[in-house]
């Protein structure tokens, strides 16, 4: 933070002032942002979980669904991209609320939508707004935390990434049971608008705002930059850094065509395909995500306890399983809930390993201090293509092979061994030493 007296006792005394004056805020900015976060959750799933029954009430064709489901990943997307800059406009505080406040009206709107155009147009917008909660998140926290301290506030932090999607499925499929497909967007939105008042009262925005000195970044990060003549080196990275980046990139682009799919069709699947009623099909499609937590966890632990780090290793091994829990889903689960099941949930536990490994730790690890950013930038973005695809071919397949689950569960197995491979050649990469993961 800010050093005043010029001795280094009275600099570390001086920090540790500021650390004091500093705590209180922290823990509201990590409260206010992991509630956000979480939040947006139950603007970003309801449709995922009533897309059946609201395609029954609404006539609305597979293939129309796989548009609707475009036309927010799409839109999402462009949100992602457009926060960085309008972030910078209005600050992280001003672009959550923004974007919280937005994300309730759209779904309120969706209850009370009858036509395809007005429910595709209201997703769309709805996918810009659900675009700035990363960012906004972020932005926030980089503002209140030293360098040295962010890397264990975040992985604290992104439990919310895990148990806000959890809750707000089962929290929309309770609705959906009780009160109709309709009331899943209305009681959403009603929790996501209370969170916006919580994080309306509790946000700081930015320490100047409460009086407090900004944080200071590490002075020696300009020098780090810069080779020995003076030259800016951008990010420093070579060819084979590349080369990983963009492979990693390919990875993630197979995980989130995956864990999308998922997402947005499997409570489709078991209310059209096995029965079930909208509300059960809800509760079980959590178990995919239930998995998927303590598989993120068992992923960190493990490449960092047992194999020093070499999380190449520990991905291609979790999505060497995944695969195989994609082949149990395509012969006995297209036919068996029971087995659908225990697909879904195995591979949820090996998906969100991996998944976490590279767009995360793993992209730290090969983009450096200086590159994390990019890295992040370029995997993640690669990844997001993934999601969009997915919507308009599983909709279209699922319509064109009479409602059959087999092709596109075959389908799966196909990407996650894609996926594999590729991930095979990062590992070869790495025992090479030309992949620093």
């Amino acid at each position: 933070m800010a050093q005043v007296n010029s001795t280094p006792a009275a600099a570390s005394a001086e920090d540790q002032k500021l650390d004091r004056a500093y705590r209180p805020w922290q823990i509201r900015i990590f409260a206010a942002t992991w509630l956000a976060y979480a939040g947006y959750y139950f603007c970003r799933k309801p449709f995922y979980v009533v897309k059946a029954d609201m395609a029954i009430a609404l006539g609305f064709s597979t293939v129309q669904l796989g548009h609707l489901g475009t036309a927010y990943l799409a839109a999402y997307a462009v949100g992602q991209f457009s926060s960085a800059y309008f972030g910078r406009k209005l600050g992280p505080k001003l672009l959550l609320v923004a974007g919280i406040a937005v994300s309730a009206g759209c779904n309120i709107t969706f209850g009370a939508a009858n036509g395809f155009w007005t429910v595709m147009l209201f997703l769309a917008i709805n996918g810009l707004a659900q675009g700035t909660g990363w960012p906004g998140c972020i932005g926030s926290l980089a503002f209140w935390f030293r360098r040295e301290q962010r890397g264990s506030i975040l992985g604290v932090w992104s439990t919310c990434y895990q148990l806000g999607s959890f809750v707000a499925t089962a929290f929309a499929a309770y609705l959906l049971g009780r009160a109709g497909w309709r009331w899943s967007f209305f009681g959403c939105a009603m929790v996501l608008l209370a969170i916006w008042a919580v994080v309306l009262l509790l946000h700081p925005n930015r320490p100047e705002s409460v009086g407090l000195p900004p944080i200071d970044e590490d002075a020696g990060e300009t020098v780090d930059a810069k080779s020995d003549d003076g030259r800016a080196q951008g990010l420093g990275w070579t060819r084979d850094t590349l080369i990983t980046v963009l492979t990693m990139g390919l990875i993630y682009f197979a995980i989130k065509f995956l864990r999308y799919a998922l997402w947005s069709w499997a409570p489709f699947f078991l209310r059209q395909s096995f029965g079930l009623a909208g509300d059960q099909a809800g509760y079980l499609s959590t178990v995919f995500e239930f998995c998927g937590f303590f598989g993120v966890i068992a992923a960190g632990v493990v490449s960092d306890k047992f194999f020093h780090g070499r999380r190449a290793f520990v991905s291609i091994a979790m999505l060497a399983m995944m695969t195989l829990s994609f082949v149990l889903m395509a012969t006995l689960g297209a036919r068996s809930v029971v087995f659908f099941t225990i697909g879904m949930g195995i591979a949820g536990f090996m998906l969100f390993g991996p998944d976490s490994l590279l767009s995360g730790a793993g992209a730290i690890d090969v983009g450096s201090r200086r590159g994390a950013l990019a890295a992040a930038g370029i995997i993640n973005g690669m990844g997001s293509i993934g999601p969009i695809f997915q919507e308009e071919i599983i909709g279209r397949m699922y319509k064109s092979s009479g409602q059959q689950l087999f092709p596109i569960l075959f389908m799966l197995v196909c990407v996650s061994a894609a996926g594999t491979m590729v991930t095979g050649i990062l590992w070869v990469r790495a025992r090479k030493g030309k992949a620093n993961i």
